[in-house]
């Protein structure tokens, strides 16, 4: 259903760079490398990360309330993904723990653009 989300961010290769490097272990690349707007992800009939340069050329600026999840499978790759977004330079916006007893474990981090990031696993 759903095909990419799109972040807004100031430094386009340092924000590609990081999604590639933390989403690494998933098989993802750098699908699209336009000016602008990068793609990645595994294929283009997968969902996707695109990061851009607002087309109106004004700064970046993260929604409020807006937030991609990503789910890797279980606890422990949970933990290892907020550890490897913080080694690459994110910010942390929620260690990892259990938010519903027995049944959503989280973590959230933020990239260098304030876009909030979530890994979770649900059971």
């Amino acid at each position: 259903m759903i095909n990419y989300v799109t972040l807004g961010v100031s430094d386009i290769e340092k924000s590609a760079s990081f999604y590639e490097s933390l989403l690494e272990d998933f098989g993802v690349k750098r699908l699209v490398n336009m000016d602008r707007i990068k793609y990645i992800g595994k294929s283009m009939k997968e969902p996707m990360i695109a990061v851009c340069i607002p087309w109106d050329e004004k700064e970046p600026s993260p929604g409020n309330g807006n937030m991609f999840s990503i789910a890797p499978g279980n606890k422990q790759k949970v933990d290892k993904m907020h550890e490897k977004a913080l080694s690459l330079g994110a910010t942390c916006d929620g260690a990892p723990g259990q938010r519903v007893p027995g049944k959503f474990y989280a973590a959230y981090v933020r990239d260098f653009d304030g876009n909030k990031i979530c890994f979770n696993f649900f059971g």
